[in-house]
């Protein structure tokens, strides 16, 4: 089996940050980590090998997803283990375990993985001092983002697995509106040193 690119992704609570949804698409496999929000988001993952896997997340209940959805939310496991080239990466939200020792504890209960991917704390962590590796990807939506919304893509292979970290500027709505008419009169500017 040869390298494949995984986008991880967690906490979009209902939106997830079009820049990432853009990066998902030149991935193999998309893992969301949980606190999804609804179907939008998951349909919006597109990544290029079709394959998307999901876990809940604590704020993932029937009451808080439109009612023409629950039978989709009702289908989304607790836990997923996805098999890669290389290894295993077990997807849980990690909102059962206290936040004190939360990694020794995923690592603890998982010692088979190669890597363990959560959510729910909203920050970016990238803990590769021990096996299994403890990944969050940190909210990849805009609620909390902790300096912006943010994900990691893991290339794996049987030789061996790599992690990039991605993190976007939080837009304002106003920068937003902006946007635009920047984007115009770069357009409109003299190329310089091509």
């Amino acid at each position: 089996m040869s390298a494949v690119r995984v986008a991880l992704v967690a906490d979009t609570h209902g939106y997830l940050d079009p820049r990432i949804a853009a990066l998902v698409t030149h991935c193999d496999s998309a893992l969301h980590a949980g606190d999804i929000g609804n179907a939008h988001v998951l349909a919006q993952l597109q990544p290029r090998g079709g394959r998307v896997y999901a876990v809940l997340g604590n704020n993932d209940v029937a009451r808080k997803w439109p009612e023409d959805q629950r039978e989709l939310l009702l289908s989304i496991p607790w836990e997923a283990h996805v098999a890669l080239p290389g290894g295993e990466l077990v997807l849980v939200h990690g909102h059962r375990l206290p936040a004190a020792r939360r990694h020794e504890r995923l690592r603890a209960r998982y010692p088979h993985a190669r890597a363990i991917c959560y959510g729910h704390s909203h920050v970016l962590a990238d803990d590769r001092e021990a096996r299994p590796w403890v990944l969050n990807p940190g909210a990849a939506g805009r609620v909390r983002t902790a300096g912006g919304p943010s994900c990691l893509v893991l290339t794996a292979s049987a030789d061996g697995w790599q992690l990039e970290q991605h993190r976007f500027v939080l837009r304002s709505p106003r920068r937003r509106a902006l946007e635009p008419a920047a984007e115009r009169a770069r357009r409109r500017a003299p190329a310089v040193n091509q």
